[in-house]
Parts: structure tokens; C-alpha cells; sequence
């Protein structure tokens, strides 16, 4: 711990980054959405059940967990030398000595309470139903035993343990839960020689060199990625999602589609997830860190972090389990699944903290999860602080009412539009609720003693 205040002391990246509605400080680069135009639909009709099935799922979490973890700093982005307000390191520290520094983190990440049936357990508690966890990031730091770098928690202080090849027995802990599993791969690799070649200096995220002068170097780059994604693809399990990042890379760089190919013959259906590439491996596109402004009706995912970074950082502020929740019905309304970035510690486990917010979490969603499980969209989405999701047959209607961070629920609930007919239910307790309409607006007489949270409303509409 003492070695965590004295980096913390120099090494903590301030930066401030507003981002759609959710106005907070963030840290690093954020990639944004694809033209929301731009959607290609797969043709390949285990992929097209695959996405089915994912976006009945419509919770998620992502796992960044790597060198930053160990003192709580911005994944990766620290060693970019680009010169932009959100990428800093200590004053007056050379780059090349914090380069040094930073990669030599691999031989202090000591996991020594790794139990990633925790974070399955914890994730199971909340109501998650898919996850993703990060292979590798940026800084070309693998979270598995690749046969193709010794840069890895494999190599490092962990070395010892017979759990260091990480990766695998985090997708081994969900697997036996039931999750969908999903292979975070970055396409940049700043560790590795043939991308951030030594002869030249870093000025910035893509290669330091012109491909056209040095192909030899570009193609050993492309075939070290290809040897790391065949090696993730076919020795760590069955895999639902490929989630690749690091858009200045394209796709067709590094031959995604022969890797892709090879990859659906031990996992048919893998969703490609080329983020911010559109395009045919783009099967999903990946707002960050915000919401979409209208109903998308096409697959995709928000990927928001639970505090204000996606890695663990010391004493982070989190949202709270309502904020989550909000969150949440408005992505599932407007046709999203919720990618809920959290960073385990360095020492291998989910903080209590987070633990306890995302019990909430789950604890409403054994509730109300009928109004986002398994849901589609509806025409009419949104009136107010209220959002609509529909089952599949179209006539079953849930009015998630999102109360507003520190507010008591009214004795009322008014929308527009959705005009219900027959009984209507509230799913906090069962209860048979009254309402009266006109020909446009439905106002719902909510029982007293609820308890002071988000509330489902299930009814019938015509078709």
C-alpha cells in the first residue's frame, strides 16, 4: 500500500472530459459512435442469432484490469506522447524514463487474492448477464500466457501462481455461471516492436514509421496480431463476442476478415465487434460513455463505467445503484444493451463498494427485470421521466418510471401515448394499480408505502 501512495503521488492522470448528458470527469480517449447510418447487417445467419440472443441479454460488464491497476492511473494512455489536455505524467519526468517506469509495472502486479469466481458471483448478483474481459489493451500488456510475448502477467511478479494465466480462468468462471462471454483484443499494441518500432520516437497512437519504407515491419506486426487472436480463439474456450479496440486500426489492417473466418469455425455465430469501423465486422456499434439521442433500432451498446474511469482507481466515486438502473431502462428503451465498465483491484478482486451497489442493482432487477430481459422496442419510447419496452409479441407494454436521483415518488404517474387497456400491475409487489385515460394521456394512481425507488407498470395495448 505504501508503494501505491508514493506512485500515486506523481502518477495520477487529472483530466477533465464532458461527454453527452452524464456530465462527468472522465479520463482518456473516447471513441465515438459509428454513422448511425453506416450499420451493415450481418449475412451470416448464426451471427444474426447470436445478436438475438445477445440483445435479449441487456446487461453486461467489462473488465479493465492490467499495469494501470496497479496504481490506480488512466488504462494505457499515459504513455501516449500525443500532446492533448486528458494524456499527463509526472512534471518534468523524461517520457522515455516514464515509459520505463510504467512498463516495468508488470513486475508489481502481484494478484495475490485473484478470485474471479468472486467477480462472477458479484455479476450474477447484479443481474449481469454478458461479460467481457480485457486480454489486452493498448499498452500491449496480456492479461493471458501468450506464446508470442513475454510482456504478460505470466512473466511477471504473478509468475508463480497456478492461476497466472489469467484470462483463462476468468472466461472458465463465468462460462460455469452461464454468462455470454466476450475477448476484449486491442488492435494497437504500444509494447510490441513492429508497432512502436525502438529506431523511431512515439509521437503518437498509430505506428512511429511509414508502412510503404518499412513492410517487413508492418507485416510482422500484422502476423504477431493474427498469432495472438488465433491463439485467444482457439485455446481459451467458446467465445459469444470478439471486441476489438482501437479504431485507428482498422479491421482490414490486420486481415480480420481470415481471422474472423478461422475464428467462427470453433465459435459459429461470434459476434465481431471492429468498434467505431463501420462495416460488415462492425455487428454491434459501441457509443462510450453516453446514450444515443434517439431510439437506434439496429444492435448496439453503451459502454459506461461505474465511476468516473474504466480501470480501478483509489477512492472512486461510483453512481449509485438508482443512476445505474436509470441508465439502464433508457438504453434498453431507446434498443441498447448497458456495458457497465468496472476495474478490479490490483490485489484480484471486486472492491466491496462496488459489490454492495451492484446488489441493488440486482436486487431491483429480480423485480422488474421482465421490463428489460427479453425486451424489444416500442414505437412510442419515451414521455417524460418514464421509458417503454415491449415483450416480443408486441402488446405487452412496461412503463419504467426512472425516478430522479434524490426525489420521492409521486402519488401520481402520467404519460402520453401507449394508451393501456384492461388491467394494469405494478411489478413491486404484484399489485393491481387503477388509472384513468384519454384519448391521449394515461394517469396511474400509484399505491402508498412503495418502496422509494424506480418502478415497473406492466399493460396491454391494441395492436
Amino acid at each position: 500500500m505504501k508503494n501505491y501512495k508514493r506512485l500515486l503521488g506523481w502518477c495520477l492522470i487529472n483530466t477533465v472530459f464532458c461527454f453527452y448528458a452524464y456530465s462527468q470527469q472522465v479520463q482518456g480517449f473516447v471513441h465515438q459512435q459509428s454513422d448511425k447510418n453506416g450499420y451493415v447487417w450481418p449475412e451470416d445467419r448464426q451471427v444474426l442469432d447470436k445478436l438475438e440472443k445477445w440483445q435479449d441479454q441487456k446487461f453486461g460488464v467489462l473488465f479493465h484490469w492490467g499495469l494501470y491497476s496497479v496504481p490506480g492511473i488512466v488504462e494505457s494512455w499515459s504513455i501516449c506522447s500525443e500532446d492533448v489536455d486528458w494524456i499527463s505524467r509526472k512534471n518534468g519526468m523524461p517520457y522515455d524514463e516514464y515509459k520505463k517506469w510504467y512498463f516495468g509495472l508488470k513486475d508489481q502486479l502481484n494478484p495475490v487474492h485473484f478470485n474471479p469466481e468472486q467477480w462472477a458471483d458479484v455479476m450474477q448478483d447484479a443481474g449481469i448477464k454478458y461479460m467481457i474481459f480485457t486480454t489486452k489493451h493498448h499498452d500491449g500488456f496480456c492479461t493471458f500466457d501468450s506464446k508470442y510475448t513475454d510482456f504478460s502477467i505470466a512473466h511477471g511478479a504473478f509468475k508463480n501462481n497456478p492461476r497466472k494465466n489469467v484470462a483463462y480462468h476468468v472466461f472458465d468462471a463465468f462460462r460455469k455461471k452461464g454468462f455470454m462471454i466476450g475477448c476484449y483484443f486491442s488492435k494497437p499494441d504500444w509494447h510490441c516492436e513492429w508497432f512502436w518500432n525502438p529506431y523511431f520516437a512515439t509521437p503518437q497512437r498509430g505506428i512511429n514509421y511509414k508502412k510503404e519504407r518499412h513492410p517487413d515491419w508492418w507485416q510482422n506486426y500484422q502476423t504477431y496480431t493474427e498469432n495472438q487472436l488465433n491463439e485467444l480463439m482457439s485455446e481459451y474456450g467458446s467465445f459469444d463476442i470478439l471486441w476489438l479496440d482501437g479504431g485507428w486500426i482498422t479491421g482490414e489492417n490486420i486481415h480480420l476478415d481470415r481471422i474472423l473466418a478461422q475464428a467462427r469455425k470453433t465459435h459459429p455465430g461470434l459476434i465481431s465487434v471492429d468498434r467505431s469501423i463501420r462495416g460488415k465486422n462492425e455487428n454491434y456499434q459501441t457509443p462510450e460513455r453516453g446514450i444515443p439521442e434517439t431510439q437506434l433500432n439496429y444492435p448496439w451498446e453503451s459502454c459506461i463505467t461505474l465511476s468516473n474511469d474504466w480501470g480501478w482507481t483509489p477512492n472512486a466515486p461510483f453512481k449509485s445503484p438508482q443512476t445505474v438502473i436509470n441508465i439502464l431502462a433508457e438504453v434498453t428503451a431507446k434498443g441498447g444493451c448497458l456495458l457497465l465498465g468496472v476495474g478490479p483491484t490490483p490485489d484480484g478482486i471486486i472492491e466491496n463498494e462496488v459489490a454492495k451497489r451492484l446488489h441493488e442493482v440486482g436486487r431491483w432487477l429480480k423485480t422488474n427485470g421482465k421490463a428489460i430481459y427479453n425486451t424489444r422496442t416500442t414505437p412510442i419510447y419515451h414521455s417524460g421521466n418514464i421509458w417503454f419496452t415491449s415483450d416480443k409479441d408486441g402488446k405487452t407494454l412496461y412503463a419504467i418510471y426512472t425516478l430522479p436521483e434524490g426525489e420521492k415518488l409521486p402519488e401520481t404517474i402520467e404519460w402520453k401515448g401507449n394508451s393501456p387497456i384492461g388491467k394494469m400491475t405494478l411489478l413491486q409487489g404484484n399489485k393491481k394499480v387503477k388509472y384513468t385515460k384519454d384519448k391521449e394521456r394515461t394517469k396511474v394512481f400509484l399505491p402508498q408505502n412503495l418502496v422509494n425507488e424506480p418502478i415497473v407498470l406492466r399493460f396491454t395495448i391494441r395492436e
